[in-house]
């Protein structure tokens, strides 16, 4: 929350100063009366808008800079996650004793693609995906594809919300694809 003020302090401090500016511009091109004002608060006022504006940019900058790294941040925690992840699926596949093909058929299958698309992909038979889903619930103790992915995100998620630690220590597993 703090963050979003001291931008929109920012904002508006930019914003003052460049309509100063503009309007000064402004009244000159159309002729706008302007009350008298001495030269030196005029000076002062500009001298003081500048300066304004060139510490808008330096705030801005800071601001891109920690925006910047704290996307960089949020990319390798989910570079993180997705090789959690990943780790975690070769885990169970193994656990289950699922055959490569059933591997594969699992990972598209999470990725929610359908039994057509999955044949498709791997140039098989609706009926030969249907009958190795089948096979994959049946060895994970599952009915469905949304039981089948709520196994892995409850062993991936601890209870606070956060990634378990230490699965993504290893590089993320190469699954087989189908020819």
């Amino acid at each position: 929350m703090k963050r979003y003020w001291t931008l929109l302090v920012l904002f508006v401090v930019q914003l003052a100063c460049a309509l100063f500016f503009v309007g000064d511009i402004l009244a000159s091109v159309f002729g706008l009366p302007i009350g008298p004002m001495p030269w030196e608060l005029r000076e002062l006022l500009e001298v003081g808008a500048a300066f304004g504006l060139i510490i808008g940019v330096g705030l801005g900058g800071l601001a891109l800079r920690r925006a910047l790294r704290d996307r960089h941040r949020a990319e390798e925690s989910l570079r993180r996650a997705s090789g959690a992840f990943a780790d975690l699926m070769e885990e169970r596949f193994g656990e289950w004793g699922l055959t490569m093909a059933e591997r594969d058929v699992a990972l598209f299958a999470i990725k929610g693609m359908s039994t057509a698309e999955i044949a498709g992909l791997r140039k098989t038979s609706e009926g030969t995906v249907k009958a190795q889903t089948n096979a994959i619930y049946r060895k994970a103790e599952v009915s469905g594809r949304p039981q089948l992915l709520s196994l892995f995100i409850e062993d991936l998620m601890r209870d606070d919300g956060t990634i378990r630690p230490g699965l993504a220590e290893a590089p993320a597993p190469v699954f087989a694809s189908a020819k």
